[in-house]
């Protein structure tokens, strides 16, 4: 439903906006949301203001707009601003056109997070795609900076395998994001951390050493991790999930420019499309069985 003007605004708009970037990590909690905020201002204060801006533009562009308020205030029209607002703050360089265009991507990103969510159906579930999108876009018109060496230390790879869920590489900033996660989702935040493990130990295997102790092959595990664990999922479903993730990761590191979370969301439609499948099937086969 569309509106031109601002009807049924949101009942808090802190906890929506907190809720938005506790939804980074698939969960709506505003404490994760608010230690995933604390995370970045305290280990990139650079970063916070793109964060804030880019979940400001999502949310207001979807009260402009008239979506779902419940939906809203659950901050779904949020993360995918947190992230493209982070991003676009980490590889362009300060001018004054920077809070335009986050304020710009971060409402396009809202945007497209309601037409995935009307057309995607249960199968193509936006997750974080419309950042990716809009990410890549960035990525064309930047030159990350190359990631400098770090310490090889197993504790702070993986925490920083969950950091790197919001472009964060420092220690802390992971500590931080899995304290958050504790709060709202115990179960679902071991699971992050087994996937950020997981992904840290293939990238070990795979003679990728400095990503490894960097946590760039963590953070697509851990968020496939998150997206199944936390649905209660079996734990060998949750596991075929982290090592899909980890498989696409391999082939998005082929391209040109850094995958982002695109393995990550690849590999949950391909789970979603597998279950769906194997259910179709076992419609079929009920009719012989019972003949």
């Amino acid at each position: 439903m569309y509106t031109k003007n601002f009807i049924n605004p949101c009942p808090d708009w802190a906890t929506a906006l907190l809720n938005g970037f506790s939804q980074v990590l698939l969960l709506r909690n505003p404490l994760c949301g608010l230690c995933c905020l604390l995370a970045i201002l305290l280990t990139a204060p650079n970063l916070v203001g793109g964060a804030l801006l880019g979940a400001l533009a999502g949310l207001l562009t979807a009260q402009r707009r008239g979506y779902e308020r419940a939906d809203r205030q659950a901050g779904l029209y949020c993360y995918n601003g947190v992230l493209i607002g982070l991003l676009i703050s980490a590889v362009l360089p300060w001018s004054a056109i920077l809070p335009p265009l986050i304020i710009a991507a971060g409402g396009l990103s809202s945007m497209l997070t309601h037409q995935w969510r009307k057309r995607g159906g249960k199968l193509l579930i936006a997750y974080t795609a419309p950042f990716v999108l809009l990410g890549w876009a960035t990525l064309l018109l930047a030159s990350p900076a190359a990631n400098g060496p770090v310490e090889a230390d197993v504790a702070y790879a993986l925490l920083r395998g969950v950091g790197q869920i919001f472009l964060l590489d420092k220690p802390m900033a992971g500590l931080l994001i899995v304290i958050g996660l504790y709060l709202a989702n115990p179960y679902a935040a071991t699971w992050a951390l087994i996937g950020s493990a997981i992904g840290g130990g293939f990238a070990l295997l795979a003679g990728e050493t400095q990503a490894a102790w960097l946590g760039l092959y963590g953070f697509n595990a851990a968020l496939a991790a998150l997206a199944f664990s936390r649905q209660g999922e079996k734990p060998w479903v949750t596991l075929l999930a982290i090592a899909c993730a980890l498989l696409l990761q391999a082939l998005f590191n082929l391209l040109p420019i850094a995958g982002l979370t695109a393995p990550f969301v690849t590999a949950c439609w391909l789970m979603h499309l597998g279950s769906h499948l194997a259910r179709l099937n076992q419609r079929r086969d009920a009719p012989r069985l019972h003949s």
